[in-house]
């Protein structure tokens, strides 16, 4: 977490900086963006965003227009702190963040006038909030989060994953003493679980389950029990937003092109943010594939500003932050110019506007049921294919000859998409013949359903794809 002297240290060092490169009567316009390559939730405002050059073009239209050269800063981090503290010290304009980094960065630049920062659009968002989720290694004990009473839990103090933690915790039980939590950056965190180092690791996305897609940790809760939202978002240092209307409207509109673009093609945006990134493809497309974990839509929703508020007293008590007005942090007036007279539906809507949908070619069911539908990546091939329910899934892979890159599955109890193979899976015989195979993304979820359905027994996935065929 950032501290004050961290901040004063940045404005030592480079308080002099700004958007602007005037001081030699020059034309040159300078707008530098901050993102956050690794945090695949941004990729709409940072990673695809660059990869695309859609906002470069945008600028250079505005440019020959108006007689100015653009000239575009890309600066990647690895979180939302430092971020903000080059956004205080004048060298980041327009930056992309966590929600709950969303308000330190609020509440930290509204003490300097020049960086105080606006929250402009989002990039993407899960209302359940199954961006943030529990991970503890392959072969460790533990079921639930009970059993990590008195062992150590990386988390980025401060971050959404911290607080998804802390809310977990008390929801099960116990308080936020009761775990050794130690402060970690989610990469240094990830080697820590992977060397054993800590019990668990409590990360944002795509850390779970890049954990989980490399099998170097097993999911044991996902934030989504919480039922609390979350989302990534775009802030603006108001004074250059004021300074210059044209980058910021020539930005969002590129943030929304790219979502859209995103929507459209989302296996093809996948591989391109995982060659940018080094994350792997498969895990990319787990969150912003079809039914993915992450939401693309830069509206802001009603329902992520109230999170804010909620989150907010979790950050006071922290000492994260001070005060912020979120009725005057919160600014959607770029997007309604961009929107026009349908901003006001758009971003009341949650309907999502990538799914998947078909005609399963093993059961010869429509694909249409987003609490059902699954989806399969066959090695080789450069799409991917849709079944109606997990069990057609699996049918599916049983009855192919090659390789599977990924097989994705919703979770039988809430929903949230996952892995397949790291599913716990449930044989209900007493099902119909296409719905009797059930994953479930924790272990807990399935006992508790074996408890109400004494015939039903637990499967691996090999054992599953046996029962399927």
């Amino acid at each position: 977490m950032l501290t004050d002297l961290a901040v004063l240290a940045v404005l030592g060092l480079g308080a002099s900086a700004c958007g602007t490169d005037t001081g030699d009567g020059s034309s040159t316009v300078v707008v530098n963006i901050g993102y956050q390559s690794k945090t695949i939730n941004t990729v709409t405002a940072g990673t695809l965003l660059r990869e695309r050059g859609t906002f470069e073009r945008k600028l250079n239209a505005i440019g020959e227009a108006k007689g100015v050269h653009y000239k575009v800063v890309w600066q990647d981090f690895p979180s939302g702190p430092p971020l903000t503290a080059q956004m205080i010290a004048g060298k980041v304009d327009i930056g992309s963040m966590g929600d709950y980094p969303v308000l330190v960065n609020g509440s930290k630049t509204a003490e300097f006038p020049d960086a105080t920062s606006e929250l402009v659009a989002v990039t993407g968002y899960n209302l359940r909030g199954s961006l943030n989720q529990v991970v503890v290694p392959k072969d460790s004990p533990a079921k639930n989060l009970t059993d990590l009473r008195g062992k150590v839990v990386s988390t980025s103090v401060g971050s959404a994953a911290h607080g998804m933690l802390v809310s977990a915790l008390r929801k099960n039980g116990l308080s936020p003493d009761d775990v050794k939590l130690l402060n970690q950056d989610p990469a240094v965190g990830a080697s820590a679980l992977e060397g054993k180092q800590v019990a668990a690791l409590s990360q944002f996305v795509p850390w779970p389950q890049l954990m989980v897609f490399r099998k170097q940790g097993r999911l044991l809760y996902d934030g989504g029990s919480n039922g609390i939202p979350t989302f990534h978002a775009v802030v603006s240092r108001k004074a250059y937003a004021d300074d210059h209307p044209e980058v910021m409207r020539a930005f969002l509109e590129s943030v929304r092109d790219t979502a859209d673009y995103l929507n459209k093609n989302p296996l093809a945006a996948a591989q391109q943010v995982a060659k940018a990134t080094g994350i792997e493809p498969e895990v990319v497309y787990l969150y912003n594939g079809p039914n993915g974990l992450v939401t693309f839509d830069p509206t802001i929703k009603p329902q992520l500003v109230d999170a804010l508020s909620k989150d907010l007293p979790f950050l006071k008590d922290l000492g994260s932050v001070k005060n912020l007005d979120i009725g005057k942090f919160v600014n959607d007036s770029y997007l309604r110019k961009i929107y026009g007279t349908s901003y006001d539906a758009v971003s009341k809507s949650t309907t999502s506007p990538s799914t998947l949908s078909g005609q399963d070619p093993v059961c010869h069911e429509p694909v249409k049921d987003p609490h059902t539908a699954s989806e399969v990546w066959f090695s080789g091939q450069k799409v991917t294919g849709a079944a109606a329910t997990p069990t057609c899934l699996l049918r599916q892979i049983a009855a192919h000859a090659g390789g599977v890159r990924a097989a994705y599955v919703p979770d039988a109890k809430n929903g949230t998409r996952m892995f397949a193979s790291a599913a716990t899976w449930v044989l209900d015989a007493d099902r119909s013949a296409n719905s009797r195979l059930l994953p479930f993304a924790v272990a807990a979820d399935a006992d508790a359903y074996l408890a109400d359905h004494t015939d039903a027994h637990k499967l691996g996935y090999e054992a599953a794809l046996e029962a399927a065929s």
